[in-house]
């Protein structure tokens, strides 16, 4: 391993260049602020400004967006013009395999049919289609500008560094993933599930991550914000018990995220990078001679020696915040809408579901017969299993298990598990689905015997 400088042998612009912009990325992504009765972070009070603001065009600009995407993905992946295909950017956003151009075409008729309220009502009505586009894609739109532009604050200047280094000790036994990831932890639960995966998905196209690692953070790492876990405990109405409803999540995500890692499919997932070479096995190493804080600085330093300028930051922001308009936006749309469509007008989840029926009746859940129905619905959308909860089941501890449960799944195709497909992160559905059930079998006892004793 080659020997870094250390800390000292830096000027004072080295180490304005590592504080200023890790701090200001702190600050924005991972400081708790308050808004009204409940606290958020900086980048998603700014995402919901940008929402507010342009709450009277954002359907437009969303169909837009998504049509301008179907478009050009049909024509720079079919017919390969060299006038487009040597445009980098371009041919980067539009140049797709074959599944990926389908998933688009789907996105942009989808977009287009409930922009315009054509087209069979199970794609447009308010609780498939028009759900994913006027509640969900609004949201994402403000913060894939704000993330994309704002995310090489905490990539680019020696924070993830400082902290990987640091917290190696304690992840990489635990989760078997770099210290690193803690930051994506945390920015997901302070401010939004979206941001850790795009952090993540960041990361491991830039070879910080193996495929596995990057799997297993994308998949267990990206928690449900606080802000959101209110407002699934608000819906049961049960926000009287929010603090044991959080102990709970905190501690069956922790459970969950030791486990499922070690069991198929995550298990299986190449220690190679994103182009199949093989990781530094000495990157977390600490030199002889050195502390381990001391080598964390240097190592962080070091980056922030090397990151680029102002302009370069700029570029490097917009083609983030251009991946993920561009890319992620028609996939949410297409299995967001097509995931609603399967939960909302079809039996499948509930015959899903019915074979959790005894496991539920040895966990001494009442009103098992109705839980069983919401339990794997929360694959189509995280909110539909509090949603039916809340309508009907009268038992505080089976409300409480439900709400729970949908929050610790975290795998739901209306938002997670179509941002991960649309990413460069190697999962594919059928995986998630089993990450899914994996997650529900681990959470699930850990859950009801929670509830049990904090409810019951």
């Amino acid at each position: 391993m080659s020997q870094l400088p250390t800390s000292t042998q830096y000027d004072w612009r080295t180490w304005f260049t590592f504080l200023v912009p890790s701090l200001v990325g702190v600050f924005l992504f991972m400081t708790p602020v308050p808004t009204g009765e409940i606290m958020t972070i900086p980048i998603a009070v700014m995402a919901k400004a940008i929402q507010s603001y342009f709450s009277d065009s954002a359907k437009i600009i969303i169909t837009i967006t998504i049509c301008i995407t179907g478009v050009l993905s049909f024509i720079t992946s079919v017919f390969k013009p060299k006038v487009l295909c040597n445009i980098f950017l371009i041919n980067h956003l539009f140049n797709v395999s074959w599944i990926w151009l389908v998933t688009r075409l789907f996105g942009m008729a989808f977009v287009l049919m409930t922009t315009l309220q054509i087209g069979p009502h199970a794609v447009i009505s308010e609780n498939t289609g028009a759900l994913v586009l006027n509640d969900l894609l609004p949201v994402l739109f403000s913060v894939f500008i704000l993330a994309g532009l704002l995310l090489p604050l905490l990539l680019n200047f020696g924070l993830l560094e400082l902290m990987g280094t640091l917290l190696t000790k304690i992840m990489r036994p635990l989760f078997g993933v770099p210290g690193r990831s803690a930051v994506n932890c945390v920015a997901s639960w302070l401010g939004d599930g979206s941001v850790g995966i795009l952090m993540t998905a960041r990361q491991y196209e830039d070879k910080h991550y193996t495929q596995r690692e990057a799997a297993i953070i994308g998949t267990t790492f990206s928690a449900v914000s606080i802000t959101f876990c209110l407002v699934v405990i608000g819906q049961v109405k049960l926000e009287y018990l929010f603090a044991p409803f959080y102990l709970t999540v905190c501690l069956a995500g922790v459970v969950a995220a030791i486990i499922v890692p070690r069991l198929p499919p995550l298990r299986f997932k190449k220690d190679v990078l994103i182009d199949g070479s093989a990781p530094d096995a000495n990157a977390e190493l600490v030199p002889q001679g050195k502390t381990l804080l001391g080598h964390s600085l240097d190592v962080a330093l070091a980056k922030a020696h090397k990151a680029p300028g102002f302009t370069g930051t700029v570029k490097e922001g917009l083609h983030n915040a251009f991946d993920m308009v561009f890319a992620v936006l028609p996939v949410v749309m297409a299995v967001g809408t097509f995931a609603l469509i399967i939960a909302e007008y079809t039996p499948v989840f509930q015959y899903l579901g019915m074979p959790f029926i005894p496991f539920l009746e040895l966990l001494q859940v009442p009103e098992a017969e109705a839980a069983a129905q919401t339990i794997m619905v929360g694959f189509a959308d995280m909110f539909i299993p509090s949603i039916l909860a809340a309508g009907t089941i009268e038992s505080d501890v089976t409300r409480f298990i439900i709400a729970a449960m949908s929050v610790t799944q975290l795998i739901y195709m209306s938002e997670v598990g179509a941002l991960l497909l649309g990413s460069k992160i190697p999962v594919n559905i059928l995986e998630l689905f089993i990450i899914f059930i994996l997650r529900t079998l681990i959470t699930l006892p850990v859950i009801a015997l929670m509830a049990h004793w904090l409810v019951g």
